[in-house]
């Protein structure tokens, strides 16, 4: 395990310092050409708010520090892009903390369009994660079949009547354990995740849900099942729902939602598609958040997204 705290690194000078603690090492970069005294102050004060911290509350401790080094009195300054220069009122000094690239699975039992929607980001760059292997219960599936086409390693779980192939739950989890998977995706994926895959993966398994749960949610409620249901009810609003998965149909934490106005005259297609738009933005926000650490869990077990440009604010 590295000493926990902070050094100063001598072989980026005027640009960053590591941040290190028993859980992590990160390297915070100064954006802006702060003179080496005043590097070496921040890296001091960080030292004293960074140890035994998770990389969830880094962003809380580079705030810490920017405030007990660059203001006395809560004013906001910055360092001036040219060397050695002293900081001047009126701006800020900024600092990111650098994180890993998360390695993801998806699991789909149809055509695939979240997933499809997940990988095109990361492959633009938008998403800080890649999508590994991909895990399906029906192999000719448009999500399989999209898989393929992208060089993505196909799956089956579980085995199907008709399927010479498939694996174990405790296969399952051997395989994503090979691909270091840090976050599971189910993208329309309509088995019941056994237990023995939610306990190696706690908190790290997400679903979406096309109803704005609890409501219309359970077993039996899936597809245009969905959409059937919230219209016939007189509900006047519905949208996507991601929560984090547990041993049941759609219980787990809810993480975040996205409302979408029922209409008058919907039908159930109409109003399947407008949901499933919102899904598309929704998911790729939320695996954004997931791969740059920013959901935190509440004292009450409920999870949270940090907003990017504010740490102290959710969503």
């Amino acid at each position: 395990m590295k000493e926990t705290g902070s050094e100063y690194d001598e072989s980026l000078p005027h640009t960053s310092c590591v941040l290190r603690s028993g859980f992590w090492d990160r390297k915070v970069q100064f954006e802006n050409g702060e003179t080496e005294k005043q590097i070496k102050e921040y890296t001091r004060v960080a030292r004293k708010v960074v140890p035994f911290m998770s990389l969830h509350t880094a962003s809380h401790a580079i705030s810490s520090a920017r405030k007990e080094v660059c203001s006395s009195s809560w004013r906001r300054v910055c360092c001036s892009s040219s060397s050695g220069a002293e900081p001047k009122e009126g701006h800020e000094v900024r600092a990111q903390v650098t994180v890993r690239r998360k390695k993801l699975a998806v699991f789909v039992s149809g055509g695939g369009s979240n997933f499809k929607s997940i990988h095109e980001a990361s492959k633009r760059g938008s998403l800080h994660g890649d999508v590994l292997v991909l895990v399906t219960n029906k192999s000719e599936c448009g999500g399989a079949e999209y898989a393929r086409n992208n060089g993505i390693p196909v799956i089956l779980f579980p085995k199907a009547k008709d399927e010479s192939n498939g694996l174990s739950p405790s296969d399952v989890v051997d395989t994503l354990r090979k691909f270091e998977v840090d976050f599971i995706l189910l993208a329309g994926y309509l088995k019941l995740i056994p237990a023995e895959l939610i306990r190696a993966y706690e908190k790290s398994i997400l679903n979406i849900h096309p109803s704005l749960l609890p409501a219309f949610g359970g077993m039996g409620y899936y597809g245009m099942k969905v959409h059937k249901a919230v219209i016939a009810s007189g509900a006047r609003f519905s949208g996507p729902t991601i929560h984090f998965v547990d041993e049941h149909y759609d219980t787990g934490r809810i993480l975040a939602q996205r409302l979408v106005p029922v209409l008058a005259n919907d039908t159930a297609e109409e109003l399947a598609t407008r949901v499933l738009n919102e899904e598309h933005q929704l998911y790729v926000e939320v695996v954004e958040a997931v791969c740059e650490d920013r959901v935190v869990w509440r004292k009450d077990g409920v999870p949270l997204i940090q907003i990017k440009e504010n740490p102290n604010e959710f969503r």
